[in-house]
């Protein structure tokens, strides 16, 4: 997988993205893709998959379809430079349907735009800031694009959880949370956030589990074999 020397780098947080889509998904959309890692690991798991990488920077979209073509998935998925944020027309005409996916992931950036300070690469900087308005148009974007009953899925850190929380509560049901900690003894840091278009089924907060093992630098056996590419992750 290529990805570019300078700028945004795609970390564990896409691996267990793409890990975390279900095998029964057929059409997936991946907001803001980057260079496609988290829909490479997804495409892989599942090769009953087509997916649409949907991307606002031009370059990171010929990387993104360059990694597909690396990868002999051309046939299977394609990459489109659009602007997830942007209004509904634009969205279409750039080629992102409305009303046709089973399955949306995103990782979002996740700090506020008014707070810290700003990587000096802008490609960097777009990766990780934004604000709480634009997170609810990723969301919103998300809730168009899917069809009845499709599963959207994001990965978010556990600190700005409420935020996205928000969003998605006023959009969706049978949202289910996975918190995920560095080690068994201390606090979650990511959360997987799965929920249903259509559905009004209550909130589900799921067991916290533990990328690495108590001691060393071991992964958890369920975490390692996700990120050697030998299975998904079940939740």
């Amino acid at each position: 997988m290529s990805q570019p020397r300078h700028g945004f780098r795609a970390g564990l947080d896409s691996v267990l993205l793409g890990a975390s889509v279900g095998p029964s998904a057929r059409r997936l959309l991946d907001l803001g893709a980057g260079v496609g890692t988290a829909s490479l690991v997804a495409l892989r798991l599942n090769p009953d998959l087509q997916a649409t990488l949907a991307e606002r920077d031009p370059d990171m979209v010929a990387l993104a379809q360059g990694n597909l073509a690396n990868n002999n998935l051309l046939d299977r998925a394609s990459a489109i430079a659009v602007d997830v944020t942007a209004r509904g027309a634009e969205r279409l005409a750039a080629g992102l349907a409305e009303n046709a996916f089973d399955t949306i992931i995103a990782n979002p950036p996740f700090f506020d735009g008014s707070a810290g300070t700003h990587a000096a690469d802008p490609s960097r900087a777009g990766a990780r800031h934004m604000d709480a308005a634009a997170l609810d148009l990723w969301v919103k974007s998300a809730a168009t694009s899917a069809a009845a009953g499709a599963q959207i899925i994001f990965i978010f850190p556990a600190s700005e959880l409420p935020s996205l929380l928000a969003s998605f509560d006023q959009r969706f049901g049978a949202i289910t949370i996975l918190p995920l900690a560095p080690r068994p003894d201390a606090p979650a840091t990511r959360m997987l956030i799965r929920a249903r278009k259509g559905s009004r089924a209550p909130l589900s907060l799921l067991h916290t589990r533990a990328l690495h093992e108590a001691d060393g630098r071991a992964f958890a056996p369920a975490f390692d074999a996700i990120f050697r590419g030998e299975q998904g992750l079940v939740w």
